[in-house]
């Protein structure tokens, strides 16, 4: 019998993007230390996100494991989720009117093989935005789990002029580079 795919996340957000791409599949939440910095963002993803896939595919080595990690990049610093409501609206008004990059490191493993490691990059251009905006987007979105204090899937039209390149990896599982990686195993 086909073991599921497990998803190595917590992510509500990576979980919806699988389940309406029609995947079956279990949760099993990492409990890693991700690094933060060091290197540039997509090595920085690339690495944690391999660091979630290895630490689950040890505890169910016969069983396909998906990882990812998303963080953003802007005038060359790694941009993380908020630690505070402050820094999370400190965050917004550094984006407003302004151009970022979305990377997210995915690593896939079937059992007994070397996990896959991809990354995606997308670009999001900021609407000008005020801290009555700011508040109001606060008001439908909790910022604080989110990598850069927003989710585009959530009211993102609020803050989002623009962007290029993938959505699902701005949502944090680019689901071109996860869709193409289980097409090719059957899942």
């Amino acid at each position: 019998m086909k073991k599921k795919l497990i998803l190595a996340s917590a992510s509500a957000r990576r979980r919806r993007l699988l389940a309406e791409a029609g995947h079956e599949f279990e949760i099993v939440v990492p409990d890693v230390d991700e690094e933060l910095g060091g290197a540039d963002v997509a090595t920085v993803v690339k690495k944690n996100a391999l660091k979630k896939n290895r630490h689950v595919a040890k505890q169910h080595p016969d069983s396909p494991v998906l990882a990812a990690d998303t963080a953003i990049e802007f005038r060359g610093d790694l941009i993380g989720k908020p630690s505070s409501l402050g820094d999370a609206c400190e965050c917004l008004l550094v984006f407003s009117g302004e151009t970022h990059s979305v990377f997210t490191g995915v690593a896939f493993s079937m059992p007994n093989e070397e996990p896959v490691i991809d990354v995606s990059e997308s670009r999001v251009t900021f609407r000008k935005l005020d801290d009555i905006m700011i508040v109001d987007y606060f008001s439908k979105v909790n910022p604080m789990d989110k990598a850069g204090s927003y989710d585009i899937g959530q009211h993102g039209a609020l803050i989002v002029e623009s962007y290029i390149g993938s959505r699902s990896n701005i949502i944090g599982l680019p689901m071109e580079i996860v869709g193409s990686l289980l097409a090719e195993r059957g899942l």
